[in-house]
């Protein structure tokens, strides 16, 4: 690769060893990408206080620089870690105080996330504590390079933003937080931004479910490829971008997408194909969208639902207010939680959507989700979700069946403690 002078720089040490071994391993991961050098972010979004054994007995051997070194950096030297050279923000991590006696997960695990989040906080990392960082405040402009984690996030970067990110891991985001710098390959290359394969949605997509079963096929049909979409769709707001997206880069690996006249690279099919030819569309018609709802419920038999999942990815405001809106003056026979960021709760909170949401039985949680801290009521065998992303994980995380569908259909089984929901 070719390194500039400050990059050299960095990897000699001028900026101290833990700024030359993230420097080492950035040359090390774009070496093995075949990227020709690096190029400057200045938006990084990782996970540094996400709480695991692993993490408690490094900790325990060498303190948080240590931890920081072996899990962030890929290094075992002994290394002082300096404060983070760009903004930096803690995507959703382990469950919060407040999550004490209501969700069966470690106390010793939210102990340990309370003295990263000090540690981490006064090196410079906002704890934002949620996978939908742009629903919070970060967000990126168009053409901006971020080094971001968290699949449902970058792909709304990439696409409803117009940042340019790949779906870092670890040890990458902790290096380009030190650093500013990331290989300059995949979505950070124009070339690479230009659409895939053209989808012609014949049925209407005008609601969060219906988004969300598009987005599920998109993923499905391209894997890590980038469709670019049309047909019968209604203007999409956050909520139904974010479930679509999600659903996208859950059945493939979708991280950019297009919707011609709505994302911000695609005015038109034209933009969106580039100097490429536009494929024939693959229709998304009525069958399609059927065997979309057979899938997504295929692990579910039983209709006795124990517990109700609404957050994934976190919740925006209007989702915790139509849900609060559903539930007022209710009493429920199965467990709810609402998964939002903590900064949202706090607005709930002040808006009284908690208070009603919360004298109905469910509950408001913040930080983290049931896939990410592997945590669900106890008992729970059947769960209920309007996420086609949790309705594709959860399954196989904690060995529980699944029931996908609206908004609507996830209160009435919370009420009722059973699976109503049917495709219209």
């Amino acid at each position: 690769m070719r390194l500039s002078d400050d990059d050299k720089a960095m990897l000699d040490g001028a900026e101290g060893p833990a700024v030359a071994a993230a420097m080492d391993l950035l040359v090390r991961y774009g070496q093995a990408l075949d990227a020709e050098q690096l190029c400057d972010v200045r938006n990084v979004a990782g996970t540094m206080t996400q709480p695991s054994p692993v993490k408690a007995r490094l900790v325990r051997e060498g303190g948080w620089h240590k931890a920081f070194a072996v899990i962030n950096l890929d290094c075992d030297d002994e290394l002082e870690i300096p404060d983070m050279r760009v903004p930096t923000c803690q995507l959703q991590q382990g469950f919060g105080p407040d999550s004490a006696g209501v969700v069966p997960y470690p106390a010793e695990m939210i102990k340990l996330q309370s003295e990263a989040e000090a540690f981490y906080g006064r090196k410079g990392v906002n704890i934002l504590a949620t996978c939908t960082p742009y629903q919070v405040g970060n967000l990126p402009v168009r053409g901006e390079h971020c080094a971001w984690m968290e699949s449902s996030a970058v792909i709304y970067a990439n696409s409803v933003l117009g940042a340019r990110t790949n779906c870092e891991g670890t040890a990458s985001t902790g290096a380009a937080s030190l650093t500013g710098r990331i290989p300059c390959w995949g979505n950070h290359l124009a070339e690479n931004r230009y659409g895939t394969h053209l989808i012609d949605a014949t049925v209407p997509i005008d609601d969060p479910m219906e988004w969300g079963m598009l987005g599920y096929f998109a993923g499905d049909l391209v894997q890590e490829a980038r469709p670019v979409v049309v047909g019968e769709l209604a203007i999409p707001d956050l909520l139904e971008l974010k479930h679509f997206g999600a659903a996208a880069a859950s059945s493939g690996g979708v991280e950019l997408y297009h919707l011609p006249g709505i994302t911000p690279e695609a005015p038109t099919v034209e933009a969106a194909f580039g100097p490429h030819s536009i494929p024939d569309a693959v229709a998304y018609g009525r069958g399609e969208r059927q065997a979309m709802y057979e899938t997504l419920n295929g692990q579910g038999s039983s209709t006795d639902v124990d517990f109700v999942l609404l957050g994934c990815p976190h919740a925006s405001l209007d989702q915790v207010r139509m849900t609060a809106k559903l539930l007022d003056g209710k009493r429920l026979k199965a467990q709810l939680w609402m998964m939002v960021p903590r900064s949202l709760k706090t607005a709930a909170d002040r808006s009284g959507y908690t208070e009603i949401i919360e004298a109905a039985g469910a509950r408001v949680l913040a930080d983290s989700c049931p896939a990410m801290s592997r945590a669900a009521p106890p008992g729970t065998r059947v769960f209920a979700t309007d996420s086609a992303k949790q309705a594709h994980y959860l399954p196989a995380i904690l060995g529980i069946e699944a029931w996908f569908g609206s908004l609507e259909d996830c209160i009435d089984a919370a009420i009722n403690g059973r699976w109503r929901g049917e495709l219209e």
